[in-house]
């Protein structure tokens, strides 16, 4: 839906720019929204589309803008009406210092000793995927590997039945790429029903996987209320079901258009976990929204109290006053992965970071370990998605 342009909007910022859906996002997500940020233009517009809402595209003001609790509100979730006073999710839509004693229980559960524990189990599932792949010469890598391994670690992390993984798929593409099938009411009502049954059990009793982990922690000296158990489990499962999946797609694609970066990590494994690091950089499909809570003056414009800005990772990430030679790989790069925004800045920093950046290593060891050198099958062409987590829907790879 176009929207009427707001008279504090300068007509120069104006764009016609759906983040749902940019143009020619299906042949490459990058480009679409690269081509949003003119060399020398403006590093804040407004689009039309969606209701009308600001998006950065500077990278110092992307950054800047996400790491600022102070002006600016996690509150608003997306840009998507209404779907931020109905999801109400525990921790990432709480600001601080009312998100600190949330946040401080929900990172225990992701403490890294756990996710020290993980790492065999996602190693084993990595490993027999790669197994029944190798001999087939080829496979739809978005469907019959970045789409499992994730998800059956995050439900085994949740311990839910792995068969339902199709069921909450489908929820969690209707959270960040809305197609109109269901009202954000009842998206939420769907992960509720889902959830319900855990999350009585783990309160009741808990046991040793992450939901049970976090609401054994106390909140502020005090035990979590059923309403705050299902905001925080309903945010983690859907920061959970597209995140690693898109990131394990994008460096797959990597690896299959640059043989040469393939050569390089098969030849020195040792690489591998700066690798991981790099490719998460140089391919970040996250981008969140905020609200702001009073006027700012900003890149020669003034945001008003109440509106939306949206703010892209990638502009971060590939803007050359961040990272020398950004759209360039460079496995060298020694990256502190804090640096980058693929995994977020500031007080929201995404939960989950060491979790992802572990499946992200044990998925480029077994996937080198496992699978030939491996290409794009030219038959059939790559096809990606916009949206709050941009991804590949389509990956055929081949090999020999």
């Amino acid at each position: 839906m176009d929207a009427a342009i707001p008279a504090h909007v300068p007509a120069d910022r104006v764009v016609d720019f759906d983040i749902f859906n940019p143009p020619g996002v299906e042949e490459d997500y990058f480009a679409a929204w690269q081509a949003l940020a003119r060399p020398g233009g403006p590093g804040i517009v407004w689009t039309i589309a969606n209701g009308g809402h600001w998006i950065a595209t500077a990278g110092p003001i992307v950054r800047d803008l996400w790491a600022d609790n102070r002006r600016l509100s996690s509150a608003v979730l997306a840009v998507t009406p209404g779907l931020g006073d109905v999801m109400r999710f525990i921790p990432l839509q709480q600001d601080p210092p009312v998100h600190q004693p949330f946040r401080m229980a929900v990172m225990k559960g992701f403490a890294s000793r756990h996710i020290v524990a993980l790492e065999p189990q996602v190693r084993a599932v990595a490993r027999e995927l790669v197994r029944d792949l190798a001999p087939l010469g080829q496979c739809e890598f978005t469907e019959q590997f970045a789409e499992i391994l994730p998800l059956h670690i995050f439900l085994t992390l949740i311990d839910v039945p792995l068969e339902d993984r199709p069921r909450l798929r489908a929820l969690g593409a209707q959270l960040t790429r809305p197609d109109g099938s269901m009202t954000v009411e009842q998206l939420r009502d769907a992960a509720d029903a889902y959830l319900a049954p855990y999350i009585a059990e783990r309160m009741a009793a808990p046991g040793e996987d992450l939901f049970s982990r976090i609401l054994s922690e106390p909140v502020a000296g005090r035990p979590w209320t059923l309403d705050e158990a299902q905001r925080m489990c309903r945010n983690l499962l859907f920061g959970g079901l597209d995140t690693v999946v898109a990131a394990v797609g994008m460096a797959a694609l990597h690896l299959a258009r640059y043989p040469d970066d393939q050569a390089a990590l098969r030849a020195d494994p040792a690489l591998i976990p700066d690798a991981a690091d790099e490719l998460l950089r140089r391919y970040p499909t996250v981008s969140v929204s905020r609200n702001l809570v009073e006027d700012v003056d900003v890149d020669g414009v003034t945001l008003n109290r109440g509106d939306i800005i949206y703010l892209p990772s990638l502009f971060h990430n590939l803007d050359a006053t961040a990272f020398d030679a950004p759209d360039e790989v460079r496995f060298d790069r020694r990256l502190n992965a804090t640096r980058h925004s693929t995994m977020g800045a500031g007080a929201h920093r995404c939960v989950g970071a060491g979790l992802a950046r572990m499946e992200m290593i044990v998925f480029l060891e077994e996937w080198l370990a496992g699978i030939p050198s491996n290409r794009l099958d030219p038959a059939h062409p790559v096809r990606m998605k916009g949206g709050n987590v941009g991804a590949c829907t389509r990956l055929p790879l081949r090999w020999d």
